[in-house]
């Protein structure tokens, strides 16, 4: 259980190695996904272009910022007829959260906003997505909607890009030089978790990057972490500002605080994690963990077994092994002969109910058969078997019908031989 309670309305934490999931807090309910969603519209895009990303373009047109005009949309400044490469866009949506990277993305792979929205639900649903629905590509609408669960689906296969674990490690990049800028320009990453400097407390050595989102006094935050040989996914949807206990000591220009809950109470489950858990051995392979009956065999009557594999797997810190549950796949006894290192069964090891693996269990020594115990035990098995007894009960039963056939006709031979006696006097 987790030291710190998140405030945030869904959380999702899954270490990379093992699968398995450390924390979990509504992770099935739909949510405003935000700028999230751009994470879906990055998929797509390396999806379609893979490593050629500086031939294909698209151009902000009229209808892009059309639609976002009002809204108060985070941008890379570019600027309507600019046309850009998909390098640059990818870097743009990113960084700065760039909305109107995402619409040019959107026309140039689906050709119309509308069918690219179907695309990006098409590859939920494939990706085993069962909350989420997409309604724009940039997440400014608040009807598109995910749930941490989902949107650890989609960041999981993004890491699968090395472009994409390049970029969410940046802290700044410099867009090139287009039709109305005529040199290149910075932008900046709105994940304080990987900047030094700027990012004050929520900073963390062990944060790779990841992914902003927020429409309302909320915001959402998915990343990826990195220490001393373990990896985890992280999302946190909804996490309130009230919650941020470290940006309502900064202020924008306007006065107002420079609130980051998300990063905040990922930066809390995170610690927790990292202090509390390891890539641990949950068995030792030199150390006996069961034994089995031996028969046939006049020098034991067991056997001890030991694990094939020490299974490495993510343990409490502070654990001394018996937080682990094992459920043992044994017969209830073997026949010698047996060979040190023969397969015998399995292990399967839990913890807290989630299970971290199935681990073949092997004979630590040879086992030699007794002969005589051997044909003992097989004429003991064959006078008790069933074949035997059903046997003996036909060569009973068929004694018994001679007996009663016999007897049957010596009652009437003698019958016979008296009637002929009477008849002669």
């Amino acid at each position: 259980t987790s030291t710190y309670t998140p405030a945030a309305e869904a959380a999702y934490i899954v270490n990379l190695d093992t699968n398995i999931i450390v924390y979990e807090k509504n992770s099935e309910t739909p949510l405003s996904a935000a700028s999230l969603t751009k994470l879906m519209t990055c998929l797509l895009l390396l999806e379609t272009y893979g490593d050629d990303l500086d031939t294909p373009t698209a151009t902000l047109t009229y209808e892009h910022t059309n639609y976002l005009y009002g809204k108060n949309a985070s941008h890379a400044d570019i600027r309507q007829g600019e046309t850009h490469t998909m390098r640059t866009l990818l870097y743009c949506m990113l960084l700065p959260s760039a909305n109107e990277a995402a619409l040019m993305v959107a026309d140039a792979i689906g050709g119309s906003q509308s069918n690219f929205v179907y695309m990006m639900n098409a590859r939920a649903k494939e990706l085993g997505c069962t909350g989420t629905t997409f309604t724009d590509a940039c997440g400014l609408n608040p009807n598109n909607m995910t749930t941490a669960r989902d949107m650890y689906l989609i960041l999981r296969a993004l890491l699968e890009y090395d472009i994409f674990k390049e970029i969410i490690r940046l802290e700044k990049w410099d867009v090139p030089a287009a039709a109305k800028h005529t040199a290149p320009y910075m932008i900046l990453t709105t994940n304080l978790t990987i900047r030094p400097s700027a990012g004050a407390e929520f900073y963390r050595s062990y944060s790779q990057g990841g992914k902003t989102g927020s429409l309302e006094d909320w915001k959402n935050y998915a990343g990826w972490h990195t220490q001393d040989g373990a990896s985890y996914i992280s999302v946190v949807l909804h996490s309130p500002n009230s919650c941020d206990q470290w940006g309502i000591k900064y202020t924008y220009a306007d006065g107002t605080p420079k609130y980051n809950p998300a990063l905040y109470e990922t930066d809390m489950l995170m610690d927790w994690v990292f202090d509390s858990f390891s890539i641990q051995a949950a068995l030792d392979t030199q150390q006996p963990i069961e034994e089995v009956k031996v028969k046939y065999s006049a020098q034991t009557d067991t056997l001890l077994l030991y694990p094939a594999d020490d299974l490495q797997t993510l343990l409490p810190k502070d654990g001394d092994g018996t937080e682990t549950q094992r459920v043992f796949d044994l017969p209830e006894s073997v026949a010698a002969p047996i060979k040190q290192g023969d397969v015998i069964g399995t292990v399967t090891v839990s913890l807290s109910g989630q299970m971290l693996g199935t681990v073949e269990l092997l004979a630590g020594s040879d086992v030699e058969r007794s002969e005589l115990l051997f044909v003992a035990a097989k004429i003991s098995e064959f006078f008790g078997s069933r074949y035997f007894k059903v046997v003996l009960v036909l060569t009973i039963l068929a004694f018994v019908g001679y007996l009663v056939a016999w007897v049957t006709i010596t009652v009437q031979d003698k019958r016979k031989n008296r009637n002929k006696i009477r008849r002669r006097y």
